[in-house]
């Protein structure tokens, strides 16, 4: 797994056009652009603790998280139930749902091939950050 600090110092503003894209035919009055959009601006909103992972593996095709895909990560947020996490366990970084059922945490993919991580007591776990959005290529 691959892991990048956000620099939102930098702007990088892209077109933003007023009309949405239409599956159908398009209008030659939609051609005007409306004003810049700044992704930063839109999927960052802690970014002194907010990073880019890149995904390695298929343990998460069942929530649309594919090998390749970049991850944006908060750390400075809550893992609620059925979140989707990057968490540590025994040293190795994953990418799963947290289940909390009472005392009882379980790291679960979206993957019939792989099992439920329970954690146990004593357990060398983290949760890492919180997965707030997937970049994927399609």
């Amino acid at each position: 797994m691959e892991i990048f600090k956000a620099v939102t110092a930098i702007k990088q503003p892209l077109a933003l056009y007023l009309s949405r894209i239409k599956a159908g035919f398009p209008s030659p009055a939609d051609d005007y652009l409306d004003k810049a959009l700044d992704l930063n601006e839109h999927l960052i909103k802690h970014p002194a603790s907010t990073f880019f992972v890149k995904v390695k593996g298929d343990s998460m095709l069942g929530a649309g998280i594919n090998s390749g895909d970049i991850l944006i990560v908060d750390r400075s947020l809550e893992p609620k139930d059925k979140r989707i996490v990057v968490a540590v366990v025994n040293g190795d970084f994953t990418v799963k749902r947290i289940s909390k059922k009472g005392e009882k945490v379980s790291l679960l993919a979206e993957n019939d091939k792989y099992p439920p991580i329970e954690i146990r007591d004593g357990a060398d776990f983290e949760i890492w950050g919180i997965v707030i959005h997937v970049i994927h290529s399609v």
